[in-house]
């Protein structure tokens, strides 16, 4: 019985968005924030017990940067880990992840490729070799984010199974075709009851020997497909105390006592060939049953929270003018300004300097000047992909600080770019955020626009 545990390791960015300062988090107690908390909870004490060598699993690029920065020696586990699986198989059990958390099929397709090609190259960074396969944000998909996949070297993603529309009577893993001569791309499902039961039955995940007699009693059927466990990672340790033990114990049976075979998506693939078509449901995703609703707009996943909508609309319409600012703006200085912001990651990462990422791209020789403009300019096209961040749409308030982050965000890309080139968006935008408030407070967002921008202005 082939079996698999990916966990989905990630938490929405909490740095201050002028700062990038993590500021003292109620709730988080004894820690300074969530970050820590979640870190001391989950993270460490599966990259002491040696988890992240066997499941399947993806880090969000910042929630991994963060580490890296607050404890380099955790995050150096984690790789460690994966990279004990990539040297002994060729293929590692790490997911890469699209790079700011946004939901793919809400963006055109120069951000999809943005998220995708940062997430792949913070990825070969961080790990040393490249990913076969992404996470995708919310498992939020559509035909042209399986396109871009393709086109950038990825085989496959796991989706949840009602995401796919199976067009014969075969188990899964599935071939998903794909327009233009590209080649079919492997989805595999994940499996609805053991995953809902992991996720949101305490009870399932109290006992290891129950759990692994509850698996094998769910399989008896099913010996030879792999069998997918999605669940967020925060769950063991986190947002259940002690499944970090749970967890360490189930991975750590003899396949003769727990007659499992435990695996991950790109190792399956080296063994076994995939044949069984689908079809893509699209737009979809796996915590929102209508598509991709609720991060654009109010439904019954969120019933009330009728500020979504306005503000998708304002972030989407300032988003737009950012995108034209930056283009008129790049397209004097070089050759494809979008290939540019495409590159950018690695000048984030230290991997590479300005210069270097530029220099097949020059139209003609950047001076000081030219080399600010670009700096600034790609800085702003970051914040710009930060607006868009899932987490700011995902609950029905607006009063909480996600939101007001993708907010601060926009208002910082906003000032960046005024910085450079003296334009400002027209004020037919920023009233769009009149109409995004808060029906507890009152709250709007041209105030928490209006705020941060001042803030950005007088703290540079």
């Amino acid at each position: 019985m082939n079996i698999c545990i990916h966990g989905h390791f990630y938490q929405p960015p909490r740095e201050d968005p002028i700062s990038n300062y993590i500021p003292a988090e109620r709730g988080a107690e004894p820690f300074n924030n969530w970050n820590e908390k979640i870190l001391a909870e989950c993270y460490q004490p599966n990259a002491e017990a040696g988890n992240f060598a066997k499941i399947s699993f993806n880090v969000g690029p910042t929630l991994f940067r963060w580490m890296w920065e607050y404890k380099p020696e955790i995050a150096q586990m984690i790789v460690d880990q994966e990279r004990s699986n990539y040297e002994k198989n060729g293929v590692g059990n790490g997911m890469a992840q699209s790079y700011n958390h946004t939901i793919l099929p809400l963006g055109c397709k120069n951000d999809k490729i943005t998220q995708v090609r940062w997430g792949l190259d913070d990825f070969e960074y961080r790990f040393g070799h490249l990913p076969e396969g992404m996470w995708l944000p919310e498992a939020g998909v559509d035909l042209e984010t399986l396109c871009v996949l393709s086109d950038l070297g990825l085989k496959f993603a796991i989706l949840a199974p009602w995401q796919i529309a199976p067009l014969e009577d075969a188990p899964g893993p599935y071939l998903v075709d794909l327009p233009d001569g590209r080649k079919p791309f492997i989805v595999f499902p994940y499996r609805k009851d053991l995953s809902t039961m992991v996720s949101f039955v305490p009870g399932t995940t109290e006992n290891g020997d129950y759990f692994v007699s509850l698996v094998r009693n769910s399989l008896k059927n099913d010996p030879d497909q792999l069998n997918i466990i999605a669940s967020d990672g925060e769950l063991y340790g986190h947002h259940q105390k002690f499944r970090n033990h749970f967890l360490t114990y189930i991975l750590n049976l003899s396949e003769d006592e727990s007659k499992l075979h435990w695996t991950y998506p790109g190792l399956w693939l080296e063994e076994n060939q995939v044949t069984a078509k689908a079809k893509l449901m699209e737009p979809s995703s796996w915590s929102c049953f209508h598509g991709v609703d609720r991060w654009q707009k109010e439904c019954s996943c969120t019933n009330g929270a009728n500020w979504k909508e306005p503000f998708f609309t304002a972030m989407k319409t300032l988003a737009d003018w950012l995108d034209l600012v930056f283009y008129e703006t790049l397209i004097r200085y070089v050759r494809g300004p979008w290939e540019l912001r495409h590159r950018y990651i690695r000048l984030m990462n230290g991997q590479k300097t300005l210069d270097e990422i530029v220099q097949d791209m020059l139209i003609q020789p950047l001076d000081e000047h030219g080399k600010e403009v670009l700096t600034l300019m790609l800085k702003s096209q970051y914040e710009r992909q930060r607006m868009f961040t899932s987490c700011g749409w995902f609950f029905d308030e607006f009063h909480r600080i996600e939101p007001q982050n993708n907010i601060a965000y926009a208002a910082n890309a906003a000032w960046l770019t005024e910085k450079v080139t003296g334009k400002s968006p027209d004020q037919a935008i920023l009233k769009l955020f009149e109409n995004v408030q808060s029906k507890k407070t009152g709250l709007r967002g041209d105030t928490v626009y209006t705020q941060t921008l001042l803030r950005a202005k007088n703290e540079t």
